[in-house]
């Protein structure tokens, strides 16, 4: 210990009452000296204005390319090695995108023709703006429900009516409208439909300027306070929803979507109000998809490993779903619900409603934030395991574009999706290049193919939505392995799961972040604060709880408390450290007071003599040790009733001749303890660099005494 206490020059040693030397130790008179700030704060200011004004050529380069990543990846792009991958990986995700687009633009409560420019423009603007190579940015189901309740309730309060939209805002074909410059596409009239775009779009352009609001001040620690089981119980709670809003398509049902809370029970209220309307066309025709789409789903995920792309089944179902329905005129004969027109071509840039902006914009936020959490965690994780690094602050400004510039395009919120990533990854995507080919193919959809879909169901779509729930919902099933490594854990995914879909997806976002909030401040609140023993032959102390074979010394008595020590936690410190150690220091001194007390009445009773300095035998139990060695290792910082807690404890326990000795305390809680005065002039308290130290020192301080 000497050795190691020379070595970082502080050779504290201190003279026993035999004249012999103690163990090492950090006396309060002999704490390690601070290094001196080489600048004051105002020049330090000063210094990091100049650097961050300064205005050289490398610095608008590297500001440049760091604002615009395509510009340093796209010069190097190695067309042998990249393309072919990426060309593959782009075309599978785009096929896989356009029956997609299209069916979660019915959960976010528009045109199906919305769904595919959402697709289309973010994924050409993350590739301009992203730092990952991997990660596919287009329509997420959970992103989509949460704007899709707020077009729901906005329409509602505009007064237009609560039953589904019919596609009223694009004519059939062979119906009149303004065109664009194909001639095809009509631009919208004023009606149901176009005021539920304007809602969708308004809150897209107010989420992205939310999204890079923060990457520019740099407020990415928000996503800190959403924790994996948190976003997990999350995205599912919010797949029960949406789930629940997809099965009037199953069953053909018109009925209104359930908003605000507790939209859920409403939701199956009326559909078993309603079950006895159910379109058995639309009933029959959810089956034989599901029957084709579920086991297809898991072969593709067995086999992943052996087949060099997943087999495309959602477009083959779509298309053999959209033929059959247009030749068997189930529209006409059995009254089912669908598509409708889709036309081709891009309707002209429109500006988000700035009057719908206060009735949006906080809505947007929860939607922001989830946005750019799931991005950013995505973006990181591909990136770990590819061994490249991202930019979250980027990644923001990239997300933040992708919902802002589309917002003048008929577009909606759009945040990275973990399925269509896993899908780019396994088929060889190397760079954002293959998010081009991806907007290549939903472009000759929009601009060929797109009418072609008039006569697909929606329960079709209904279908692919909830197939494509299955990731979230299996959660259910890894709740034993999840409950058997974190109870905690499982218990803030279970509050969140269950909030989210029993009153709101934004209320059961904040009723998840306030609840694992709780769950911090309650494991501080309560920590393990066990004994230790000493590992023999060793300089380690361990719990003698956890482990076997450990061994003590003799009068000593080694304590570890397992949190910060601050003012939520300081009596279970107190309380702790008198129940492990067996001695209450203020109950024993009261004890000495009272036996003291009778001994002087008993001696008065016998006697009558009042002399003072009578001995008096206070006849109290010795407490069994003469040292409390506190092990501050887990300890992270100290607040003044921290402080002050010390400061009790070890007057409490001198009173009664035990002395408390501190080991392990990082630089954080040496410096509170020195400006909470905790060492004093007359007092003796010790720290020590290890708790094996602090014991040695009390076996010589007592074996000196004893001399």
């Amino acid at each position: 210990m000497a050795a190691m206490t020379e070595t970082n020059n502080i050779h504290a040693v201190k003279e026993g009452p035999e004249g012999d030397d103690a163990k090492c130790s950090f006396h309060h008179r002999m704490f390690l000296e601070p290094q001196e700030k080489k600048s004051n704060m105002k020049a330090l200011l000063v210094k990091q204005a100049k650097k961050t004004c300064s205005c050289t050529p490398a610095k608008i380069k590297d500001c440049v390319l760091g604002f615009f990543p395509i510009l340093q990846w796209l010069p190097k792009y190695n067309l042998r090695e990249y393309l072919l991958g990426d060309v593959m990986s782009g075309v599978i995700v785009g096929v896989l995108l356009v029956p997609q687009s299209i069916a979660y633009s019915l959960l976010a409560g528009l045109e199906p023709i919305y769904g595919l420019y959402t697709s289309f423009f973010s994924c050409i603007i993350y590739c301009i703006f992203g730092t990952s190579r991997h990660i596919s940015v287009s329509i997420f189901g959970v992103v989509c429900l949460m704007v899709g309740q707020v077009v729901d309730r906005e329409v509602e309060r505009a007064g237009f009516d609560p039953e589904p939209a019919v596609l009223s805002a694009l004519p059939a074909p062979g119906g009149d409208g303004n065109v664009t410059g194909n001639g095809t596409a009509p631009a919208p009239l004023c009606d149901k439909s176009c005021y539920a775009m304007a809602v969708a779009a308004t809150m897209t352009f107010i989420s992205g300027v939310y999204q890079v609001a923060m990457g520019f001040f740099q407020v990415g620690f928000v996503s800190v306070y959403l924790s994996d089981s948190l976003l997990s119980g999350f995205v599912t709670g919010a797949s029960i929803t949406v789930l629940t809003s997809q099965v009037k398509y199953l069953l053909g049902l018109e009925i209104p979507r359930s908003g605000g809370v507790g939209s859920l029970i409403t939701t199956w209220i009326n559909i078993f109000r309603n079950i006895h309307r159910t379109n058995i066309c639309d009933l029959i025709t959810s089956f034989l998809c599901f029957l084709v789409l579920v086991p297809a789903k898991e072969l593709n995920e067995r086999f992943k490993s052996k087949l060099k792309a997943p087999v495309p089944v959602e477009l083959f179902v779509v298309v053999a779903a959209t033929l059959a329905s247009h030749f068997g005129k189930l529209r006409e004969t059995y009254g089912s619900s669908v598509s409708g027109h889709i036309p081709t071509g891009f309707l002209p840039p429109c500006p988000p409603d700035w009057g719908l902006i206060p009735s949006v914009a906080l809505d947007a936020i929860p939607i922001a934030i989830i946005g750019f959490a799931i991005t950013v965690s995505l973006s990181e994780m591909f990136a770990k395991k590819h061994g490249y690094s991202v930019r979250a602050n980027q990644e923001m400004y990239a997300i933040g574009f992708c919902n802002i510039i589309p917002s003048f395009f008929h577009c909606f919120t759009t945040s990275a999706a973990l399925a269509k990533t896993l899908v780019k990854e396994s088929t060889g995507c190397r760079t954002q290049m293959s998010g081009l080919v991806t907007s290549l193919v939903i472009l000759l959809v929009l601009l060929v193919i797109a009418p072609l879909f008039y006569s697909l169901q929606k329960c079709v779509l209904a279908v692919i939505t909830i197939v494509n729930l299955r990731g979230a919902l299996r959660k259910f099933r890894d709740l034993p392995k999840m409950w058997h490594l974190s109870r905690v854990d499982t218990v803030i995914w279970g509050v969140t799961m269950a909030a989210t879909a029993l009153i709101s997806t934004e209320i059961g976002l904040l009723v998840g972040v306030c609840f694992s909030m709780l769950c911090v401040i309650f494991r501080t609140q309560r920590p393990e604060a066990p004994l230790l023993g000493w590992v023999a032959e060793s300089e380690t102390y361990e719990s003698l709880s956890a482990y076997k074979n450990l061994q003590t010394k003799p009068g000593v008595v080694v304590f570890r408390f397992e949190a910060p020590l601050y003012y939520i936690n300081k009596e279970r410190f107190k309380s702790s450290l008198y129940k492990q150690t067996g001695v209450n220091p203020v109950w024993v001194k009261a004890a000495k007071k009272k036996a003291e007390k009778r001994m002087l009445r008993e001696k008065e009773a016998r006697s009558g003599d009042h002399q003072s300095g009578i001995p008096v035998d206070l006849g109290s139990e010795p407490v069994g040790f003469h040292t409390i060695v506190i092990d501050c290792c887990a300890v992270q910082f100290l607040d003044t009733a921290g402080i002050r807690t010390l400061k009790e404890v070890c007057k409490d326990y001198a009173d009664i001749d035990v002395q408390v000795l501190l080991a392990q305390c990082n630089p954080s809680v040496r410096s509170s303890l020195l400006r909470g005065e905790f060492f004093k002039e007359g007092e003796d308290h010790l720290l020590f660099h290890s708790v094996h130290q602090a014991v040695d020192f009390a076996l010589g301080t007592q074996g000196a005494s004893k001399n």
